[in-house]
């Protein structure tokens, strides 16, 4: 393997993970998959998933997953990758396979990746229903359209997983929000 490395045929992503340099591949590097890969059991989700659907308008360059594990980064030559701990009920539930090419990537469905970065934000208490406006589309600049379009059951059923009063606030709000979209 040193030898590899040394002349630049594979490059190490992490111990043990290694991918052959650019000149042997056959389709450019998936970051998302990636992701899964280097910390594991894991799925994309938090920011990266929300710009990912549309749900933000910002490019982001850091690829954010959620884990089973404890919560890591990874500084690799890919790029970095974050990923955040969930206990494993907040965990399993609302991850969906993108299929790339002949290869797949776990990534959170758009309500699962809002909840799971409203919970993860310990800057945002969520402790008034009155606070979501401000947060959503002031502080993460959520796009209303999108928000409105994620059926309301996919917040009730993190609301259920979760079983947090911040996110049971989460999915009450889009339910209002979608009963008067003026709100």
């Amino acid at each position: 393997i040193r030898r590899l490395m040394a002349a630049g045929d594979i490059i190490r992503v992490k111990k043990g993970l290694y991918l052959f340099a650019e000149r042997f591949r056959r389709e450019p590097i998936c970051r998302e998959i990636l992701a899964n890969l280097i910390h594991g059991p894991s799925y994309v989700s938090l920011e990266y998933a929300l710009s990912f659907h549309g749900l933000i308008p910002e490019r982001v360059e850091m690829v954010t997953s959620v884990c089973t594990g404890r919560s890591r980064r990874f500084d690799t030559p890919f790029g970095a990758f974050s990923y955040r701990s969930l206990t494993m009920d907040r965990y399993s539930w609302g991850a969906d396979l993108i299929t790339v090419s002949d290869s797949g990537f776990l990534i959170a469905n758009p309500a699962k990746a809002l909840a799971d970065k409203v919970w993860t934000d310990k800057r945002f208490t969520g402790a008034r229903l009155s606070d979501f406006g401000s947060y959503l589309f002031e502080d993460l600049r959520i796009d209303r359209d999108q928000l409105t379009s994620i059926p309301v059951h996919n917040f009730e059923e993190a609301a259920a997983a979760y079983g947090s009063a911040k996110i049971h606030r989460l999915a009450e709000y889009v339910a209002r929000l979608g009963e008067r979209p003026d709100a």
